[in-house]
């Protein structure tokens, strides 16, 4: 199986987040946190906070590369949404096998969070507010 996730080279980080190596090299690639988990957890480059009716798009400085029968589906990791009304604004992000390394963004993955709920909600370095799932069709 050829399928894998992997940083955005760090030419589209500059671009896209900051020129920061050491940033760059400090944030990890999605993994299970158990052996039974059911998808990929996506963790924070930086901390940021999301304030009640704001809107953050949040840079994943990721790419996934998959079988061409398959997507990746992403969705808001559970406990923000049931715990502080946390939602993703399309509701389920879906990347076609084809985003990977297209000319306009390497494939770099995002996600837009709106914080439905009434208190400011801060989202630390390292901390999981995503969940990707991998799906054949």
């Amino acid at each position: 199986m050829d399928r894998y996730f992997e940083k955005i080279s760090y030419e589209q980080f500059k671009r896209d987040i900051k020129d920061d190596i050491n940033l760059y090299k400090s944030y990890n690639i999605p993994s299970r946190a158990t052996k039974n988990s059911a998808g990929y957890d996506f963790t924070c480059i930086e901390e940021f906070t999301i304030k009640p009716g704001e809107i953050k798009k949040i840079p994943t400085g990721i790419k996934a590369k998959m079988e061409s029968d398959e997507m990746l589906q992403l969705y808001v990791r559970s406990s923000l949404g049931f715990k502080y009304n946390i939602r993703l604004t399309n509701q389920v992000g879906i990347i076609e096998s084809d985003y990977y390394n297209n000319h306009d963004n390497e494939g770099h993955m995002w996600v837009c969070l709106q914080n439905h709920g009434d208190k400011e909600y801060i989202i630390n370095k390292g901390d999981a507010y995503a969940k990707g799932y991998s799906l054949n069709f």
